[in-house]
């Protein structure tokens, strides 16, 4: 759709109706559809899945194509990421957003801040997908607005050349929707809860699901301790259902992602189900901590009431049971479980993989990927940059245990104590420096990751943000605090926000009235609004 395409068609519609619509513009008509070419939510879904099944084959061909994004917890944060990234790279190509579980819990629920344990509103999470969207299309009007405006001024102006130009970057316009990857958590019940929920996320715009295997009411945040996973055909039966869903809305190419967080989990739930050996729950539960009981024992001892059996290998079995009716698994069984766990839900209808960690250490990611790999070639992964993990104390940590094995004299070093500020400007702290620069491409070389997203940045930097102004405002530097740190940057560094008025809609709005009330317009962008102060 051109925009004099656009124009075209409306005063086709126009005329359809005679004289009564005389009064309708055709040409603003057409730019009201050419600043909203999304009608809907699915019309989202569709339009980002296809991109992202682009990015995915464009990744298997090149594993520098990866691509990246950033977690939101409000609409305007998304906005603002996605109007920087066009500002700075001048596309939006390979960069997504990520909506986090995590900050819906402890940002947007009305029982106030939470843990990230399932506890949140569940609406809330298709209500932050509809609310991103809106935000990303205002920003789209905005953007063209503008431009229509200067097109405005061009042919006023009777410059041929300047319109011309400005048309074809109107018809070349590259939207602010970009692919959501949204977190549904572990589904926040059964398999039927999950497919009614993924249905809502998905009608408000999703492309992409993210879900775990842990449990849902116990489910605990991926980089904290008590975490307990479930038996792999229940976490199946929610795959399934998130691709019905995607199904029955039209949206066939629509992303799973499926996160195993097994790795940190020590416990179960659930024995699995299993039929005949090597079958899938026998290998689920070949990783339960159990002891071999003799026939003659049952009953005896000080747990012996309700005490749970199970056959292996033709013993009899005696899983450890914990005081909270859990199951325990095998120390040293998490990396076996997270490749059984991959290598099924990819040969259930997932996409990505998502592998929680309790580090960034691209060998130790590479080293369930290539055993995955075996079994699914193109398994790709999502993989969490998370704020969770102390990425200056993790990388000196490795430099120095990599220095450590090559035999280099570490003696200024003290291993314990790297994150001290004396190790900064070190040449230890450079390499560390430098490795965690190039972590993302060397671990979508090497390790299999399709997808980096960081889950909490805007909740980090809103934070030290604001502390930086509260402590210059309310401190000496009272209103020079807020001028020289933030207005006088934004205007230095061209940040659009500095014009709020303007991103807020206000010249939007008073494009409307123009075209609805004509000469009896009451606009608010004339001579006496103080965001012309912001011209220069």
């Amino acid at each position: 759709m051109t925009y004099f395409s656009e124009i075209h068609r409306q005063t086709a519609i126009r005329k359809e109706h005679g004289g009564n619509w005389k009064a309708i513009d055709s040409e603003f008509a057409a730019r009201l559809r050419v600043q909203n070419r999304f009608a809907t939510g699915l019309d989202i879904a569709r339009y980002t899945a296809k991109i992202m099944r682009a990015d995915m084959a464009a990744y298997d061909a090149d594993p520098a194509a990866y691509t990246q994004s950033l977690g939101c917890w409000h609409g305007f944060i998304g906005q603002q990421k996605m109007i920087s990234i066009k500002k700075h790279f001048g596309s939006t190509k390979s960069r997504y957003l990520y909506l986090s579980g995590w900050m819906i819990a402890a940002l947007r629920s009305e029982f106030g801040p939470l843990p990230d344990q399932s506890m949140h509103e569940k609406t809330s999470v298709p209500a932050l997908i509809e609310e991103l969207y809106t935000f990303l299309r205002q920003a789209d009007a905005r953007e063209l607005g503008m431009l229509f405006r200067d097109f405005d001024k061009a042919r006023e102006a009777g410059d041929e050349l300047e319109a011309q130009r400005i048309q074809q970057a109107i018809d070349s316009h590259e939207t602010h929707v970009v692919p959501i990857i949204a977190d549904i958590d572990a589904g926040f019940g059964n398999a039927e809860a999950t497919y009614l929920l993924a249905k809502k996320m998905i009608e408000a715009g999703a492309c992409a699901l993210q879900i775990e295997n842990q449990v849902s009411d116990e489910k605990q945040c991926g980089h904290q301790d008590g975490k307990v996973t479930v038996p792999h055909e229940d976490f199946l039966q929610k795959i399934r259902a998130i691709r019905y869903a995607f199904l029955e809305l039209g949206v066939p190419e629509g992303v799973i992602v499926a996160r195993t967080d097994s790795l940190g989990a020590g416990l179960t739930k659930q024995i699995a189900f299993s039929k005949e050996p090597g079958d899938l729950g026998d290998q689920y539960n070949s990783f339960l901590d159990c002891e071999e009981v003799d026939a003659s024992q049952i009953g005896n001892g000080p747990n012996a009431n309700g005490q749970v059996l199970i056959t292996r290998n033709g013993k009899l079995m005696r899983p450890k049971r914990l005081p909270s009716n859990l199951y325990q698994f095998r120390s040293g069984t998490g990396e076996d479980r997270c490749v059984l766990d991959c290598i099924t839900s990819l040969q259930n209808g997932a996409d990505l993989l998502w592998i929680e960690t309790e580090k960034p250490h691209i060998e130790q990611i590479a080293g369930m990927v290539d055993r995955i790999r075996e079994v699914v070639p193109n398994a790709k992964l999502v993989y969490n940059n998370s704020p969770s993990f102390n990425w200056t104390l993790n990388f000196r940590q490795q430099v120095f245990d990599a220095w450590e094995a090559e035999g280099r004299d570490l003696s200024a070093y003290d291993r314990a104590k790297l994150m001290s500020a004396d190790y900064d400007g070190s040449e230890l702290a450079d390499v560390a420096d430098e490795k965690i620069r190039t972590f993302q491409r060397d671990a979508a070389a090497r390790a299999g990751i399709f997808h980096h997203l960081i889950t909490l940045p805007t909740y980090h930097t809103a934070a030290l943000s604001t502390d930086n102004l509260a402590r210059e405002y309310f401190g000496e530097q009272g209103m020079l605090g807020y001028v020289k740190n933030v207005q006088r940057r934004e205007i230095r560094e061209g940040i659009a926000c500095v014009k709020h008025q303007n991103m807020a809609g206000s010249d939007i709005g008073d494009d409307h009235k123009d075209a609805f009330a004509g000469e009896a317009a009451l606009k608010a962008g004339g001579a006496d609004n103080t965001m012309n102060q912001f011209a220069a």
